[in-house]
């Protein structure tokens, strides 16, 4: 070892020279790997340190195997000489005096060959360069694969590329059959009527899904995935007739949702999304009755309309339910409290559904006119109730009409009005004329202008909060079952993190904005895919209030009462 070495600094600083003669004699007839390994040893030769043949490769990207046989290559052309194979160890001999030439291929071996792949070129107007010819032979010479077999493969990817055809993806594609051990023209043929067969499917999903555009690797994944869960082509196709338009994601969605459902045949296929089609359907009916706007109907048909048609309700008594909690002010979870109080009555059937919205429908109309004379009433089911527990008892309308004139003014009519009827039928008394004045001028409330206003504006408040409450609680719920997912939840917590982290680095540390922008635009990319794939829109996770003017507070911007009250 010399007493003397150059420093890191002045070997980083260095050149590697490289012969004129490599470049004109060898590197147009080497492939880029060969060039690359040639050059990397060639920098290795003049500096210092242990660096073996398998970091060299990894460093490079080239597999071992196939690195250890670029050096063989070197070698039959004189440029260097192997002193060991394992591990690999070579010295780099002088261009200059190299004896050697690359590893030629008999041409005659091939004539017939090239005279049919420069066919297949000239249909797809395109023309590889020497150095691709090259590879391709070094293929056939290295592989067991037939040439007419490999000729196949290249009129596949004619057709399929066009012009954008090239001898990479041409020989990717034989290697690709030789790993599956198909050498021969008749194996590489069922081949690739397979893949014919599956570009049919391609393209018909496609033509069903508004996308024009030639399938792409990645589409032929999509379809191997797809019968890797069992799903039939039928079923595929009838899951991209029902979208009518989208793309392959969300076909897959769509197609994986029938997967976990175990719906795999066509026939199971089209039963189940006829289903999943009346579920929307009733959805937006339920909706339109209950004066609320949806935009994804897939929620509410996962936890109510499934719910109840489970519970045996048609969609007609459904809808006629609905009707009834529209008039209600109700929303979906309190229409959906009524249904199962109802199922709990083992009011089920077309004929008791017809009979129950008709009575409550009675019970409201003189519910609004009891309104008209006491004043605010809070209609709900228990206030119904009460109604029908007084028709039960034979209380004429007119003693009902008479309580409530009696009652105006009270802080809770309905609870006082209950009171007087109850005392009036002890008392045997049926007629509003057999009232005793005084005994009814003794039980009346006394209620000052003040008192009175003061309990329409707390009536006014608690109609407004229960209103806001249930468009809240709505939002809630949709994001309760968001926040379930496990890829949801986590991009959520990221944005969240991310976003205090943004706040104090534009203060602390501008130089980090950049990264963490990235990856706030990564988590809500994930955000985004997680709420896809779960059938719920942004909209869902925001409260859909009644009245867009007041947000459901009954005030507007300005600070004046909103006029939707009661509407």
């Amino acid at each position: 070892m010399s007493f003397a070495a150059f420093s890191k600094e002045v070997t980083a600083n260095m050149f590697t020279s490289v012969e004129n003669q490599f470049i004109t004699k060898y590197l147009p007839q080497a492939d880029g790997d060969a060039v690359r390994a040639y050059l990397y040893g060639l920098y290795l030769c003049q500096c210092a340190g242990d660096f073996d043949a398998e970091t060299a490769a990894k460093l490079l990207r080239i597999p071992l195997p196939r690195f250890l046989e670029i050096f063989d290559f070197w070698e039959e052309c004189d440029l260097v000489r192997i002193l060991s194979r394992s591990p690999l160890m070579l010295e780099y001999l002088p261009v200059s005096s190299a004896v050697g030439k690359p590893k030629t291929i008999r041409p005659e071996k091939y004539a017939a060959f090239n005279r049919e792949l420069y066919k297949l070129l000239q249909r797809a107007k395109k023309d590889f360069k020497p150095y691709e010819m090259q590879r391709i032979l070094e293929f056939l010479e290295n592989e067991p694969m037939e040439q007419q077999a490999f000729l196949l493969v290249a009129e596949y990817c004619v057709k399929k590329d066009g012009e954008k055809l090239s001898a990479a993806h041409v020989i990717n594609k034989a290697q690709k059959l030789c790993r599956e051990h198909k050498y021969t023209y008749e194996q590489v043929e069922a081949e690739l009527a397979d893949f014919h067969a599956r570009e049919r499917e391609l393209l018909t999903l496609h033509t069903l899904l508004g996308i024009y555009r030639k399938p792409q690797e990645s589409d032929y994944a999509l379809l191997e995935k797809w019968s890797a869960l069992g799903m039939q082509t039928g079923a595929v196709t009838a899951c991209a007739e029902t979208l009518k338009k989208g793309s392959l994601a969300t076909l897959g969605i769509l197609v994986e949702e029938l997967a976990q459902a175990g719906c795999k045949t066509e026939r199971e296929a089209r039963k189940y999304l006829a289903a999943r089609e009346e579920t929307s359907s009733l959805v937006f009916k339920v909706a339109r009755k209950l004066g609320i706007k949806v935009q994804n109907p897939r929620p509410y048909a996962d936890e109510y309309v499934k719910k109840w048609l489970s519970h045996g309700y048609s969609e007609e008594s459904i809808v006629k339910i609905a009707s009834l909690a529209m008039k209600l002010s109700f929303g979906f979870s309190e229409t959906d409290a009524l249904l199962e109080q109802m199922y709990g009555a083992g009011i089920t059937d077309p004929d008791s559904v017809e009979a129950y919205v008709a009575a409550r429908e009675s019970q409201l109309r003189l519910l609004n006119r009891l309104q008209a004379a006491c004043g605010v009433i809070k209609k709900t089911v228990a206030a119904l109730d009460m109604v029908a527990a007084w028709k039960g008892e034979n209380i004429s309308d007119a003693m009902i009409m008479e309580a409530a004139k009696r009652s105006a003014g009270a802080s809770s009519p309905l609870p006082y009005m209950n009171k007087l009827l109850a005392a009036w039928k002890k008392e045997g008394i049926a007629d509003p004329a057999a009232i005793p004045a005084p005994a009814a001028q003794q039980t009346r409330e006394y209620k000052s202008e003040a008192a009175i206003s003061a309990d329409a504006r707390s009536e006014r408040e608690r109609w407004y909060a229960a209103r806001r409450s249930a468009a809240l609680e709505q939002a809630e719920r949709t994001k309760a079952a968001a926040q379930k997912d496990e890829a949801f939840s986590r991009a959520e917590r990221d944005i969240k993190t991310d976003e205090i982290a943004l706040a104090k680095a534009e203060v602390f540390s501008p130089e980090t904005l950049p990264a963490i922008r990235a990856r706030i635009l990564d988590a809500q990319r994930r955000r985004k895919e997680a709420l896809l794939r779960l059938h719920i829109s942004e909209e869902d996770l925001t409260p859909k209030f009644a009245c867009p003017k007041c947000s459901d507070t009954g005030f507007l911007p300005d600070g004046k009462m909103c006029d939707c009250y009661r509407q």
